[in-house]
C-alpha cells in the first residue's frame, strides 16, 4: 500500500460514479524509446529512496542544506581561527552508532582549541563540516552515498552546543593530558607547573582562578594561590563514562539498578580526581622555590627576634649584675663611711672628753693658783678651801659642754686680771647652778 501525504485533484467532469470505466480518448500506437533517469525530480526521488525519507522529511533536509550553503556563501566570515585540521581517514569511516566514543572536537576540526573553543567557533566549524560532508552534496558530485560521518558531525555538534553534555565530555576528554611533572623533573618550576594549574583551572566553579605566578610574586599572592587550590571547588563530572544506559531498559528495577551503579562509579571517580588534584597541589607546594625563600626569611626573622631577645636578656642580666655590684659597692662604701664616721665620732668624742678634762683641770689649777677665788686679804682655811672647791664642782657641772667650760675659764681669767675674781666667781656659780 502506498501512503501519500498530499490530496488528490478533483475528478474530471466525464467521470461518473455508476460507471466502472470511462473512455476519454484513443490509445496511440506504442513506440519503443530509451529512457534514462535525469533531472531534478529524478534526483529528488533517488535522494528520498536512498535516505528512506518522506516528501516532507526530504524537503526539510534540503532546505537546511541550502540554508547552510547560503550562510556560508553570504557570510564571508574569516575562519582562520579554526585552523585547517586534516581529517583522519579512520575517523571518516567511523560507525555513527559509536558516536559517544568519538573525539567530539576532532570530528568538528577543533582539536587545537578543544575546551577553549567558543560557541561561535563551534557553530562555524559545524557549518564548514556540513558543507564538506553533507550527503546531498556528495550525491550531487557523483560520490558514493555515505552519511555515517555526517551523523557523527551532527552528534558532535549537539554534544558541544549543550552546556551540560559539553561539560560531561570536557571532564573526560582523553585528548587533554592529565600528566604532571614529578618532584625530580628538571626545568623551570613555573614553566613546568604553570600549564598544569592553567589546565586544571577550567574545572573550577569559582572564577577567576589564581594562577601559579612567577618568582616575583609576593608572599601574600603565593599564600592566596595555595589557599584557593586547597579549597578547589570542581564541577568536573563523570556521567560520560557511564558504562550502561538505564534508559535502554524497560524494567524500572533495571533502570534503578544501573543508575545506582553509575552513580556509585561517578562518586568514586570524583573522589579519585579530588585526590589527584590534592596531590598536584601538595607536590607543587613541596618544591616551590618561593616557599623555601619565605621559610628562610621567616627563620631569619625568628632568629633575629631570638637574638634580639637573647641580647636584651643578656644586657638586662649584665645591667642587673652591674647594678648588684654597684649596690654592693655602695653598701660597702656606706658601711665603711659609717664605720669611719663612728670611729671619727668616737675619736672626736674622746678628744672632746680630753678637752673637757683639760678645761676642768685648768679651772681647778686656776682656782688653786688664785687663792681659791677668795679675796686677796683672806687666807683660806681647810673649810673655805673645801667650800670653794665644792662651788667649783657645782660650776663645772652646770657648764654644759666644752664651749661653756672655755667661756667660764675665760671669764674667771678676766676676773683674775681685773682683781675682782671673788665676785666674778660667785656670779658664775650663781649663773651656772
Amino acid at each position: 500500500n502506498m501512503v501519500m501525504d498530499f490530496l488528490l485533484p478533483s475528478p474530471p467532469k466525464s467521470w461518473s460514479a455508476d460507471k466502472t470505466s470511462v473512455f476519454h480518448a484513443k490509445i496511440t500506437t506504442p513506440v519503443k524509446a530509451t529512457i534514462q533517469p535525469a533531472g531534478r525530480h529524478f534526483l529528488a526521488h533517488a535522494r528520498r529512496h536512498i535516505h528512506s525519507r518522506t516528501f516532507s522529511e526530504d524537503e526539510k533536509a534540503t532546505n537546511e542544506a541550502e540554508a547552510a550553503a547560503k550562510a556560508a556563501n553570504g557570510a564571508a566570515q574569516d575562519d582562520s581561527d579554526l585552523g585547517d585540521e586534516p581529517e583522519d581517514p579512520a575517523m571518516l569511516r567511523r560507525d555513527p552508532k559509536d558516536w559517544k566514543d568519538q573525539d567530539q572536537y576532532a570530528v568538528l576540526g577543533l582539536s587545537a582549541l578543544r575546551y577553549k573553543a567558543t560557541e561561535d567557533q563551534i557553530r562555524r566549524a559545524h557549518r564548514r563540516k556540513v558543507l564538506r560532508h553533507h550527503p546531498d552534496k556528495k550525491a550531487a558530485s557523483g560520490g558514493l552515498h555515505d552519511d555515517g560521518f555526517f551523523k557523527c558531525i551532527q552528534k558532535a555538534f549537539e554534544t558541544l552546543m549543550d552546556p551540560v553534555k559539553r561539560r560531561q565530555w570536557d571532564s573526560v576528554d582523553p585528548a587533554v593530558s592529565d600528566s604532571v611533572p614529578n618532584a625530580k623533573s628538571k626545568g623551570d618550576f613555573y614553566k613546568l607547573y604553570g600549564p598544569v594549574f592553567l589546565r586544571e583551572s577550567r574545572f573550577s566553579n569559582n572564577q577567576p582562578v589564581p594562577q601559579l605566578g612567577n618568582a616575583e610574586s609576593s608572599q601574600e599572592e603565593v599564600e592566596s594561590f595555595y589557599d584557593f587550590w586547597y579549597k578547589f571547588d570542581s564541577w568536573r563530572t563523570f556521567e560520560w563514562m557511564d558504562k550502561e544506559d538505564g534508559e535502554g531498559h524497560d524494567s524500572r528495577d533495571d533502570k534503578r539498578y544501573f543508575e545506582k551503579k553509575n552513580k556509585a562509579e561517578r562518586a568514586k571517580l570524583k573522589k579519585e580526581d579530588n585526590q589527584r588534584l590534592r596531590e598536584i597541589v601538595d607536590l607543587a607546594l613541596s618544591i616551590d622555590p618561593r616557599i623555601k625563600i619565605f621559610k628562610e626569611q621567616a627563620n631569619k626573622q625568628r632568629n633575629a627576634k631570638k637574638r634580639e631577645k637573647e641580647e636584651a636578656e643578656k644586657k638586662a642580666a649584665e645591667e642587673a649584675a652591674a647594678a648588684a655590684i654597684a649596690a654592693e659597692a655602695a653598701a660597702k662604701a656606706a658601711e665603711e663611711a659609717e664605720k669611719a664616721a663612728r670611729e671619727d665620732g668616737k675619736k672626736n668624742k674622746e678628744l672632746l672628753k680630753r678637752a673637757v678634762r683639760k678645761e676642768k683641770k685648768n679651772l681647778k689649777a686656776l682656782i688653786k693658783d688664785n687663792n681659791y677665788f677668795l679675796p686677796a686679804d683672806q687666807t683660806p682655811g681647810p673649810v673655805e678651801v673645801e667650800k670653794q672647791l665644792e662651788l667649783l664642782d657645782a660650776l663645772l657641772d652646770g657648764a654644759k659642754g666644752l664651749d661653756q667650760l672655755e667661756s667660764v675659764r675665760k671669764t674667771l681669767e678676766d676676773g683674775v686680771k681685773s682683781g675682782n675674781i671673788a665676785e666674778v666667781f660667785k656670779a658664775e656659780v650663781a649663773k651656772r647652778s
